[in-house]
């Protein structure tokens, strides 16, 4: 039976910290005037059901008084991430890549690749086709494609029915991506990075989730696969 291993992109794929994490920081910025810390994300990421970036920067904006209209919170927060002309010229040209030259292709010899993230498709094709264009990932599935986003359980659901002859593994660093994959019943490794500030928490969260493994960075994963 072939084995697919389905890997999350932020925090797992592509670094985000200046990118993604640092657009909330300055759309609160924008529409509060003040500037939450890293860890205050990190603290609403773990409270589950906050995977959506933009409504995150909406939720915390109005914890901080400020109510704001969604679909001006998206396009705020574009203007940052993706550049103000939304041509991938923002903060999105922070990101770095995790995984360690050739480790994904000698993963490809050995197991179908696939993605599912909480990015839209035009975003994820940015950062795909930057660091990694010559890499075979399939099916992927992002957020605006699927009904119901994580931690409802529908793209692994999707994937799964793309794959039905096959055993698939769900790679995540939040426990939205850990709640995901146990409601599809798909096994999960969960990133907890020794440097994350909030690390022990999360790990208490996946193993709550029955995570079946957890580690530092996605480099580690042939030795537990």
């Amino acid at each position: 039976m072939d084995q697919v291993i389905v890997f999350d992109m932020d925090g797992v794929l592509a670094e985000v910290t200046e990118s993604y994490r640092e657009s909330i920081v300055q759309t609160v910025r924008h529409f509060t005037g003040k500037t939450i810390e890293r860890d205050l994300i990190q603290d609403y990421k773990n409270r589950g059901g906050w995977n959506n970036d933009w409504a995150l920067s909406q939720k915390i904006s109005a914890d901080l008084g400020v109510d704001v209209d969604y679909n001006t919170v998206v396009d705020q927060f574009n203007v940052f991430f993706l550049g103000p002309k939304g041509d991938g010229q923002g903060l999105i040209l922070r990101e770095q890549w995790f995984p360690k030259p050739w480790l994904l292709e000698r993963l490809g010899k050995k197991y179908e690749l696939s993605i599912f993230s909480g990015r839209i498709r035009f975003e994820a094709d940015l950062t795909l086709r930057r660091f990694a264009p010559q890499i075979r990932f399939d099916p992927t599935l992002y957020a605006d494609e699927i009904d119901a986003g994580k931690p409802a359980p529908d793209g692994l659901i999707e994937i799964q029915s793309r794959r039905p002859a096959s055993t698939l593994w769900y790679i995540g660093d939040t426990v939205d991506d850990a709640r995901c994959a146990r409601a599809a019943g798909v096994p999960f490794i969960g990133i907890a990075a020794r440097t994350h500030t909030k690390r022990g928490e999360l790990v208490a969260l996946f193993e709550q989730e029955k995570a079946v493994a957890i580690f530092e960075n996605v480099n580690e994963i042939e030795e537990i696969l």
